[in-house]
Order: C-alpha cells, then sequence, then structure tokens
C-alpha cells in the first residue's frame, strides 16, 4: 500500500476541518479470492471470469465492501487513526473495480464536534481518477483526556 503519511493516531484536540489522508492499493486477485473466503461472499461475479463475462460487468469485479474497506484502513490508520471507532458510514457505489486496478482511497474531514469526540468525514475511492465509490463517515476520535 502507498500512503501520504505514517500510521499512529491523530487526537481530536489536533483533528482540523479540511484535514485528509488517503491510500493507494492493487487490487488482486488474492485479494478477492480472500475476501470472498472472509465474507463468505462467493458471488461467481467476483470469482467466476465465464460467469461474469455475460453480466453488465463483462468481466470480474472486486467486491464493493472490499473497496469501501479501503476507506476503513485510511480512518483506522491515519485519520483518526488507531483507537477510532466507526459510528457510521453511508456509501454509494459509481463504478465497478477489477482485479488489477489501482484504488486510490481519500478521506475528509468536514465537521467536528470535539464536545462529543465526534468526526465526519467525506469518503471516496477512485481508479485512474474517476470515482467508484463516495460516501460519508462518521467516527468516535481518540483523545488526549480520555485514552
Amino acid at each position: 500500500m502507498l500512503d501520504n503519511l505514517p500510521r499512529g493516531t491523530i487526537c481530536i484536540e489536533d483533528i482540523e476541518i479540511g484535514m485528509s489522508r488517503h491510500l493507494s492499493k492493487v487490487v488482486t486477485d488474492e485479494d478477492i479470492e480472500m475476501f470472498a473466503t472472509i465474507s463468505t461472499d462467493r458471488n461467481p461475479v467476483h470469482l467466476d471470469d465465464d460467469y461474469a463475462r455475460d453480466t453488465i460487468f463483462e468481466g470480474r469485479i472486486a467486491h464493493g465492501m472490499l473497496t469501501a474497506g479501503l476507506v476503513s484502513a485510511v480512518i483506522g490508520e491515519q485519520l483518526p487513526g488507531h483507537g477510532t471507532v466507526y459510528l457510521g458510514q453511508s456509501l454509494k457505489f459509481l463504478a465497478p473495480v477489477r482485479p488489477g486496478d489501482l484504488v486510490y482511497a481519500e478521506v475528509k474531514v468536514t465537521d467536528i464536534d470535539i464536545g462529543k469526540r465526534r468526526v465526519r468525514m467525506d469518503c471516496h475511492c477512485a481508479v485512474d481518477g474517476k470515482k467508484v465509490l463516495v460516501g460519508e463517515a462518521t467516527v468516535l476520535a481518540p483523545s488526549r483526556k480520555f485514552d
């Protein structure tokens, strides 16, 4: 994975509106197979070339939630990072991700409630500059006062 900052924690007291973090990852056949095993989602559109060729996607695609997991990785590792608790996530899938695609995942802080330690972020994933997923996450950020 390629990302823009080291892993760790940014406490609520240090988070600012407009702050963003990202990572990039090539989605591999192995990733798709492992996700299918872990999730038990063995839909052949993800795993069977012959089946997938006859679908609207005209080929195999990664699980949407595998792509969404890259947003989770940015949140859990970079912003806010370690100690963050997910409270909610909206997602809209705009285009498929295929094996071999380099996916860019980014989150950007849009709202902060320091008293409640809540952070709202816009999220998106893109392939070749084209958004494939958009959404919004709400998380409970770590605080130097409590953690």
